[in-house]
C-alpha cells in the first residue's frame, strides 16, 4: 500500500511539471554593476513596514548598499551639499520624485514549461520587468541540473534573470519510488549533496513524510508542501509543521486541519481526482466544511502554526479564475504578452493541468467567492497575530501570466485586509526570511544586496501602477493615460530598464504569432469565426 501511494505522488508530480525548456541566452542588457552607483532623490518604501521617507540618495558599490542618505524634505529643493559625492567612474541614476522598494520575492515561480511553450528568457524578462529579483522554483520541473545551471549563471549575472532558489520535488531523480523511511532519508541527503536549496512535497504516507522532514531539518534545508488530496486525510498542514515543514503552498491541508466533525472532505460518490473539474469544483466548497473563523479549534490551529514559526504562501491569484473566469481570461495583458502556445494550454482541456473549464459557471464561481472570503480571513488574521505570509504566483496555469500574476497577488493580499505596507513586507522581507536570506535581502539596508524596484508612481496608493501595462489615470485634459509600470529593476547592482525588458517580451510574442499566423480568440469562438468567414 505504501508503494501505491508513493507511485500516486510521483504521478501527481509528473502531471504538473514540465519537460526542459530552452535556457536563457547570455546577458546583453543591464548597466553595471558599477564601482559606485548613486540613485538620487527617491522616496524609500522599505520592506519592514516603515512608513515612506524621502528624498534619499542610495549609494551602491558593486552589488552592496553602502549608504542611505537623507538629502532633504518633501516639497523643498534638495540641498546639493547634503548629497553623497560621486566618485570618478561612478554612475548616477536620477530618480527624483520616484519610489524605490526592495526587490520582490516570488515564492512560487515555475521557470516556464514545454507544454506551455514558455522558455526561460520569456519568463525571466516578465519577472524582472515587474521588479521580481528573486524566485523560489518549487519543483525544479526542468530538472535540478538545468535549474542549478540557470541559478549559477544568474548569480554571476551572465544571464538576465532573478536569483533562483531550487526546491526539488520529493523523490526527484531517485530512480525508483520511495517506499520506506530509510529511503526517504537517503533521498534527502542525496538531494542536499546535489545542491538543492530545499524540497517541495505533495504529500506521502505519514512515516515517509516524517522521516524526510526530520532529515531535511537536520541538514538545515527548507521545505514547502502542496498537501494534495491523495494523502491529506492522514497528513495535513499541522502534521507537516510539527514534523519540520517550513512553509505551505496554496491552502490545501489547512482546511483539513480545521475540520471538527469529519476527517475527509465531502466528496461526491462519483468524484475522480484525475477529473480536474471534480477536483477544483469540490475544492471550492472545502473552507465551508472547516471550523468557522475565530472558533476555538480555528484559533488553536492558528496558534500552533504561529508557535512553529510557520510560513503561509497562499498564491491567491492562481485560483482567481475559479471565482471569476471571465476576468482572468480577458486580462488586458494577454493581448500583447501571452504566447500562442501558452494561450492554447490555458484553453479548456481534459489533459492540460489547470484547464478544467468543462462546465464552469455561476454556481462554481459563487462557491469559490465564499471560499476566498474564509481563506482570506484566516490568512489576514495569521498576519495580524504575527505570522509570516509571503507572495507567490504559480504562473503558467489557469490564465495567470508570469510577472503580471505576481502583481495581482499583491492586490489580492490587499483585498484580504493587508495594509499596503504589509503587502510590500510580504513581497520582500517575509520572502527573504522564509528563504533564510533576510541578512542579504528583503529590506533596503546598508550591507545588503542591491536589489530594488523603482517606479514613477506611488504603489501604496494604487498597486496597479506596478503592472507592466500600468494603471489608468485621467489627466488634466480629461484624457485617459497610463501611469506607472516599473521603471527600473536593480538586481545585484545591475540596472535594468524594466520597460525595455517587457518590450523584448512583446517582440518574442509578436514573432511567435507572426510565424503561426495566429490571433488570440476566446474559447469556443474559433468555429464561429470560421463559420462567419464561410
Amino acid at each position: 500500500m505504501t508503494r501505491f501511494f508513493t507511485l500516486l505522488a510521483l504521478l501527481l508530480f509528473a502531471s504538473q511539471t514540465f519537460a526542459q525548456v530552452k535556457k536563457a541566452p547570455p546577458r546583453t542588457e543591464g548597466l553595471g554593476p558599477y564601482e559606485q552607483l548613486i540613485i538620487r532623490g527617491v522616496t524609500l518604501i522599505n520592506g519592514n513596514c516603515a512608513p515612506p521617507t524621502g528624498p534619499v540618495d542610495i549609494v551602491v558599490e558593486g552589488n552592496r548598499i553602502t549608504a542611505i542618505r537623507n538629502v532633504g524634505y518633501p516639497g523643498v529643493p534638495i540641498d546639493s551639499t547634503r548629497r553623497p559625492k560621486l566618485k570618478e567612474g561612478g554612475y548616477e541614476l536620477d530618480c527624483e520624485g520616484m519610489y524605490l522598494l526592495p526587490g520582490f520575492v516570488d515564492m512560487h515561480g515555475h521557470i516556464g514549461g514545454r507544454a506551455q511553450g514558455a522558455d526561460a528568457e520569456y519568463v525571466f524578462k516578465l519577472w524582472l520587468g515587474h521588479g521580481i529579483t528573486t524566485i523560489r522554483d518549487p519543483s525544479c520541473g526542468n530538472g535540478l541540473d538545468w535549474v542549478l545551471d540557470q541559478k549559477e549563471k544568474s548569480a554571476k549575472n551572465e544571464i538576465v534573470a532573478p536569483r533562483i532558489f531550487a526546491y526539488t520535488v520529493f523523490g526527484q531523480n531517485y530512480g525508483k519510488p520511495i517506499t520506506t523511511p530509510e529511503e526517504a532519508r537517503d533521498w534527502v541527503r542525496k538531494n542536499a549533496e546535489a545542491g538543492a536549496d530545499g524540497i517541495k512535497f505533495f504529500g506521502a504516507p505519514p512515516e515517509i513524510m516524517a522521516a524526510a522532514l526530520d532529515e531535511n531539518k537536520k541538514l538545515g534545508l527548507r521545505s514547502a508542501c502542496h498537501h494534495a488530496q491523495m494523502d491529506v486525510a492522514r497528513w495535513n498542514v499541522l502534521n507537516s509543521a510539527r514534523a519540520g515543514l517550513t512553509s505551505m503552498e496554496h491552502w490545501y491541508g489547512l482546511p483539513e486541519a480545521l475540520f471538527t466533525d469529519r476527517i475527509v472532505q465531502h466528496y461526491p460518490v462519483d468524484y475522480n481526482y484525475r477529473n480536474e473539474m471534480n477536483r477544483f469544483e469540490e475544492a471550492g466548497k472545502l473552507w465551508e466544511q472547516a471550523a468557522p473563523p475565530f472558533s476555538p479549534h480555528w484559533n488553536m490551529v492558528m496558534q500552533e502554526l504561529l508557535d512553529l514559526d510557520f510560513t503561509i504562501d497562499p498564491t491567491f491569484n492562481i485560483y482567481e479564475a475559479n471565482r471569476d473566469l471571465h476576468r482572468a481570461r480577458r486580462a488586458e495583458w494577454h493581448e500583447d504578452y501571452t504566447l500562442p502556445s501558452l494561450w492554447r494550454f490555458y484553453a479548456p482541456s481534459r489533459i492540460s493541468h489547470g484547464s478544467y473549464w468543462f462546465d464552469w459557471g455561476t454556481e462554481q464561481e459563487v462557491a469559490w467567492k465564499k471560499n476566498y472570503q474564509l481563506w482570506m480571513t484566516f490568512v489576514n488574521e495569521y498576519k495580524n497575530r504575527g505570522g509570516r505570509v509571503t507572495a507567490g504566483s504559480d504562473s503558467g496555469f489557469i490564465y495567470q501570466l508570469y510577472g503580471f500574476a505576481y502583481i495581482r497577488e499583491l492586490e489580492l493580499l490587499r483585498e484580504a485586509g493587508f495594509h499596503p505596507l504589509e503587502v510590500i513586507k510580504s513581497a520582500t522581507l517575509n520572502g527573504a526570511e522564509a528563504l533564510g536570506v533576510a541578512d542579504q535581502l528583503g529590506t533596503v539596508q546598508v550591507g545588503k544586496l542591491a536589489d530594488f524596484v523603482i517606479v514613477e508612481a506611488n504603489p501604496l496608493a494604487n498597486l496597479q501602477v506596478l503592472y507592466g501595462t500600468g494603471a489608468i489615470h485621467l489627466d488634466d485634459n480629461n484624457e485617459a493615460v497610463r501611469i506607472g509600470g516599473v521603471k527600473y529593476t536593480v538586481k545585484d547592482g545591475i540596472v535594468y530598464d524594466a520597460k525595455q525588458l517587457l518590450a523584448d517580451v512583446r517582440e518574442i510574442v509578436r514573432k511567435a504569432r507572426e510565424e503561426e499566423d495566429w490571433e488570440l480568440t476566446q474559447p469556443g469562438m474559433e468555429k464561429k469565426d470560421e463559420e462567419s468567414k464561410n
